[in-house]
């Protein structure tokens, strides 16, 4: 008899039907509340992802998982409540947490205070927070979705478990050492990361969204041209990114996509069709992927009640030629032009790198690109290379043409200019990565026009804070003197003011490990921060650090 090796994940929920996500140590038919699905294989592993329909708007439904009709979801002798689904309602009101960076860690006492004291641990697990305070609340209060912006698994920084693992598996003394070699050792990764009961139970209970980030293959993962072609010069490289692209297709991305988008996927047809030799068919299209952007498109789109969510792939789909970077192709932006047309009260574009950094921050990596790009010379763009890559400066600003065309689609759409004259309430941008967190207000040039509220909304790490030298370093960036430097820098290389100005809405940055909550009902939207802290009950406990009104109801 087949049984539950990871899962169920809710993925996908509208308003009417859902997706959920399940490994399983062998072939069978998985049911979910009346509807089944047969699992198909890869590598040895057994996967399935049942579409349940037939749900009400803005309900609640528990559920049961059956492996060939045997029932293996609840697990006998379960401490949590029954797995749900939450199905959203366009005039309801919505619940969505969001974060990202979460390094799989022991959870047991001592957590530690820091990677500079102890490195069994990273402090206390928000998203664990967060499934131990919903544990002792109603079904109603619990978040529609989980949205997570990057760094769901560290390939590239593996916890004692999975080093103990890769030990016993190949010789560990030779590249690429103590990090993912490949497809086998990303299964180790997902395994442990969504394998803790607290987060099992969460992830069952709901939905999520997701998006890769760099650790989720290598840090600095795209950085730049010669960053790629040094590593695929290294001999062990070709399997980590066959097998890190195959493993987020069948771990993440799938459960991204709507049923009807399912439908259509033509590899999802394949690989479920026991004719075909699926692994083969995966490691082909993984390493296509890598090796030519356009034509694979991990973005997508997702109505949540009121709020439209947009998520960009800031990683994978790079350009990375000198002098005409991108953050996503042309025709990938023409993709996400289209998908922010519609009628929804609040659009969420989630990105994991920041669309707007701290200011000093932010010339910095302009200023850095400039450099690269010759602006200072040739042999200053070799320093300027060097320094992109040691100082991690990639993020949308090291992409102006493409930071300066998102920020033109902002304007259009809160100036009603796309969405015939309609803008939406709020435009908010959804980001992790930096490991602390703030919330920056946008504004256009005076005459704009614009109608909506628009900001930046960073909350990052789930479980990974910086050092004591790393923070001070971010504070820097944040401070007058940062700026000073930064806008210096930048002026020096000739770099055009950005089209936009931004300002943080409070003091300095957090550093915690801590989770958002966006609650979005009509045309009101609000958010707020929450850290965690060590307690007495479970261990932890969340404290709000930060709360704010992003848009008012309408008329008020």
């Amino acid at each position: 008899m087949a049984g539950l090796v990871l899962g169920p994940l809710l993925r996908y929920v509208g308003e009417t039907d859902a997706t959920v996500w399940v490994e399983t140590d062998g072939a069978c038919e998985v049911g979910i509340l009346g509807c089944s699905e047969p699992t198909f294989e890869i590598a040895g592993h057994h996967y399935a992802l049942v579409h349940c329909q037939g749900l009400e708007p803005g309900s609640v439904t528990p559920y049961e998982v059956t492996l060939d009709g045997v029932r293996v979801w609840p697990e006998t002798d379960s401490r949590f409540p029954p797995s749900v689904i939450h199905t959203p309602r366009r005039d309801g009101r919505v619940k969505l947490v969001f974060g990202s960076c979460r390094v799989a860690a022991p959870h047991e006492p001592p957590y530690s205070l820091g990677k500079d004291e102890d490195e069994r641990g990273r402090e206390v697990d928000a998203l664990r927070g967060l499934a131990m305070r919903m544990r002792r609340r109603s079904p109603e209060e619990w978040p529609h979705a989980l949205i997570m912006l990057g760094d769901q698994v560290y390939a590239d920084e593996v916890s004692p478990k999975v080093h103990a693992a890769l030990h016993e598996r190949r010789d560990v003394t030779v590249p690429p050492y103590d990090t993912v070699a490949d497809f086998e050792e990303y299964t180790l990764l997902y395994h442990e990361a969504w394998g803790d009961d607290y987060i099992r139970w969460l992830l069952s209970t709901v939905a999520t969204a997701m998006i890769f980030d760099d650790h989720d293959v290598h840090d600095d993962w795209n950085t730049s041209q010669d960053w790629v072609r040094a590593m695929r010069a290294q001999g062990w490289w070709d399997e980590r990114i066959v097998g890190g692209f195959a493993s987020y297709w069948l771990y993440q991305h799938l459960g991204n996509l709507s049923p009807a988008e399912l439908e259509t996927n033509e590899l999802y047809g394949r690989v479920r069709d026991p004719e075909e030799d699926a692994e083969a068919l995966l490691r082909e299209f993984a390493f296509k992927a890598d090796r030519e952007v356009q034509g694979t498109r991990w973005s997508f789109c997702r109505d949540i009640g009121p709020a439209r969510l947009v998520m960009i792939d800031s990683r994978a789909g790079r350009v990375l030629e000198p002098g005409a970077r991108a953050m996503v192709d042309d025709h990938e932006f023409a993709w996400i032009e289209e998908q922010v047309q519609g009628d929804y009260e609040h659009l969420l574009l989630g990105t994991s790198l920041p669309l707007l950094l701290a200011p000093g921050m932010h010339d910095l990596e302009a200023w850095n690109e400039a450099v690269c790009d010759g602006a200072w010379g040739r042999s200053a763009a070799r320093v300027g290379e060097r320094v992109r890559q040691g100082l991690d400066l990639e993020h949308w600003a090291a992409f102006r043409g493409s930071f300066e065309r998102v920020c033109g689609l902002l304007r259009s759409l809160a100036t009603g200019e796309l969405g015939h004259g309609r803008a939406p309430a709020s435009i908010i941008a959804l980001s992790g990565d930096v490991h602390h967190a703030y919330l920056a207000e946008v504004g256009f040039p005076r005459g704009t026009g614009a109608q909506s509220s628009v900001w930046q909304a960073v909350c990052s790490p789930f479980r990974n804070p910086l050092d004591h030298s790393e923070r001070r370093a971010i504070r820097f960036a944040a401070s007058a003197g940062g700026t000073l430097v930064g806008k210096l820098l930048a002026r020096s290389a000739r770099v055009p003011a950005p089209p936009v100005r931004w300002r943080f809405v409070h003091e300095a940055p957090w550093f915690d490990n801590q989770v958002a909550t966006l609650e979005l009902e009509g045309r009101a939207a609000h958010m707020h921060l929450e850290k965690t802290v060590p307690a007495d009950h479970d261990g932890l406990r969340l404290e709000r650090v930060f709360d704010r009104a992003l848009s008012e109801r309408q008329g008020a």
